[in-house]
């Protein structure tokens, strides 16, 4: 089914609306706004907490966390495989268990952050990189799970995350058609009810160019769960273009400052640049409506400015009706301009005055 062509309300029966947090997660509710906090607390929890309320202020429904630490994510070794040599990566140079070590969100932040979101009435979840980062998420008692893209074929974290029967969040990043075949099996087999599936460019930042929405529509059909956008781009374009095409929730990075630095910080949103990625999302959202034709609702009003016939001299009853006294005008309240050759040369059956709308009635019979 192509978004193009179909209601919201078509789209919408596809898949029963799910919900995270108590909040309705669907083609039918406005996007689902993650604000992905990531290192961008600088290991200071007290940043932390001002990220979390900044997100809150922004208008973003969620604040999503890691849950890792280096030893869960690598080992300390600094040798080839090891370290990032892309000499084009924001880490470049820099070992795997270093740069872990620094942007890990330490495991007794979690609470506190967690209480402070719940506080401000942000819905708070996290992305498990091993099963005891699931266990002791299960503790807190999260309401979702987020799959991150370097793990959507960890079929054994998979099926971990989905045996707690809460909503999934998977990004698609790097996934062939077949390995999110095997994933989705897999957590549905594990019993997660409630998937929604992240397109996702695993490049930080991501090209618009790179984004490829349009997979978004393909990817609800064929998977038959519910879609988003995992974004790694700058501003909100590809993220208003997701929702055009389907997409019920978007993921973005957010920090306070990105002049203020962080692991992540180069790709992160701005509290103000948040705030707008919340309304233009709903705005593109409030947009899609249903396959249209005619005069809405609110477009009632307007009709009498279109244009129609109308008497342009002043005529006396018998005269013919010709190209001097009758012409296409504004306002609409005339015969449609469709009806032009069928008037002209007919008789008019009274006076009438320059400004008055052609009728029917002002017409004499039409000869046989």
């Amino acid at each position: 089914m192509g978004y193009a062509n179909a209601s919201i309300e078509a789209i919408g029966s596809h898949k029963i609306t799910m919900r995270i947090g108590g909040k309705e997660v669907g083609i039918m509710s406005p996007t689902f706004v993650i604000s992905e906090m990531s290192g961008n607390h600088n290991q200071s929890l007290e940043r932390a907490l001002e990220i979390v309320e900044a997100a809150s202020a922004s208008g973003a429904h969620a604040l999503k966390l890691q849950t890792y630490t280096a030893d869960t994510m690598t080992l300390d070794i600094d040798a080839s495989g090891f370290r990032i040599e892309d000499e084009q990566s924001l880490w470049h140079g820099r070992t795997l268990y270093e740069l872990y070590e620094e942007a890990h969100t330490p495991w007794e932040w979690h609470a506190p952050i967690m209480d402070r979101a719940r506080e401000l009435g942000l819905i708070c979840f996290s992305t498990p990189f091993d099963s005891t980062a699931v266990d002791f998420l299960e503790e807190l008692n999260v309401p979702a799970y987020k799959i991150a893209s370097f793990e959507n074929t960890d079929v054994a974290l998979i099926r971990k995350v989905a045996a707690t029967g809460k909503p999934v969040l998977m990004s698609t990043g790097m996934a062939s058609v077949e390995e999110l075949e095997l994933s989705v099996r897999t957590a549905r087999e594990a019993g997660c009810q409630d998937l929604v599936l992240l397109k996702c460019t695993s490049s930080y930042p991501a090209s618009p160019e790179d984004s490829n929405v349009l997979t978004l529509p393909d990817m609800r059909e064929r998977f038959g769960c519910e879609v988003g956008l995992s974004d790694h781009t700058m501003g909100t374009g590809a993220a208003v273009a997701a929702v055009a095409h389907g997409a019920v929730v978007v993921e973005k990075h957010f920090t306070l400052s990105r002049a203020e630095g962080g692991v992540d910080s180069a790709f992160s949103m701005e509290p103000n640049e948040m705030r707008q990625l919340v309304e233009e999302t709903t705005r593109a959202w409030q947009s899609l409506g249903s396959v249209q034709y005619g005069a809405g609702q609110a477009e009632a009003g307007s009709i009498q400015f279109r244009r129609s016939l109308y008497i342009t001299q002043d005529i006396q009853a018998g005269d013919r009706l010709d190209e001097q006294n009758v012409r296409c005008i504004r306002p609409g309240f005339g015969l449609a301009p469709k009806h032009l050759s069928e008037i002209l040369g007919r008789r008019v059956n009274t006076a009438v005055k320059r400004g008055t709308p052609v009728a029917w009635k002002l017409l004499e019979p039409a000869k046989a």
